[in-house]
């Protein structure tokens, strides 16, 4: 795995992702992850702290914070999705980054092929998102769920083949798993080559001219967490997908 190295200072890294790439390790998870390149780029990371339990005047053991258990990685893209990744190099940014990730000052957006002409060109999908109880694997748009947007603008429309397709850009407002996914799929637009939610059908037609699930995070906006200044980072459609695209387009 070498991913593309997009910026680095002494605080952050940003990689472009890698489809078919899990980000964290994981029992269920085989082959090398990010977060295992990470690790073997980086070699140190701040010690894990110690401390004592409360009123029962004995050590714990040792524990790792979070910076270390993850390996700086703030946040998370599907396996299938390529895209930018941002890595704190220190703990205290790794920290900034996620409260501002919590406190939704991070703007993210995806580039999304799919399938029929969406209309009308631009607004917001909000619905709300949960794991699905029979299909755990999964998630759904469910009365129980947690709160999910999703804004979009159409980018083009055309026809390939006598089916309509639809490249949007798509900014989450909210961080939920699989969210764009099932949100597309509710609104009876699924992702090209989605092999959980376009139905196997679909994504059999799909994956004779595109090798994988047609999902980049192209952009990322947040505020460095050493110089406070608003930074931004876009990375354009990898290869396989530009690929993919001029065939259709």
């Amino acid at each position: 795995m070498d991913p593309k190295i997009v910026f680095e200072d002494e605080e952050i890294l940003i990689i472009d992702k890698l489809a078919g790439i899990v980000v964290n390790r994981a029992e269920s998870v085989k082959g090398e992850t990010v977060q295992d390149w990470v690790e073997e780029k980086q070699k140190t990371v701040d010690s894990p702290p110690r401390f004592a339990e409360r009123g029962r005047g004995r050590q714990k053991t040792e524990s790792l914070s979070d910076f270390v258990r993850r390996a700086g990685i703030v946040h998370r893209l599907d396996k299938e999705t390529s895209g930018l990744l941002i890595i704190a190099k220190t703990s205290e940014g790794f920290s900034n980054l996620q409260n501002q990730f919590k406190e939704r000052k991070v703007e993210k957006h995806y580039l999304a092929l799919v399938h029929g002409k969406v209309e009308p060109k631009e607004g917001e999908i909000r619905a709300p998102v949960g794991r699905l109880p029979w299909q755990r694997e999964k998630f759904g748009v469910l009365a129980g769920g947690r709160e999910a947007r999703s804004k979009y603008q159409t980018r083009s429309s055309f026809r390939y083949q006598d089916s309509d397709y639809t490249l949007l850009e798509i900014k989450p407002e909210t961080g939920r798993t699989h969210q764009i996914r099932v949100h597309l799929k509710y609104w009876g637009h699924p992702v090209v080559a989605d092999d959980k939610y376009a139905g196997r059908k679909t994504n059999r037609k799909d994956r004779e001219w595109c090798p994988r699930l047609f999902l980049h995070a192209s952009f990322i906006a947040f505020t460095h967490p050493k110089t406070g200044k608003r930074v931004e980072f876009s990375f354009s459609l990898p290869q396989d997908l530009k690929k993919a695209f001029g065939k259709v387009k």
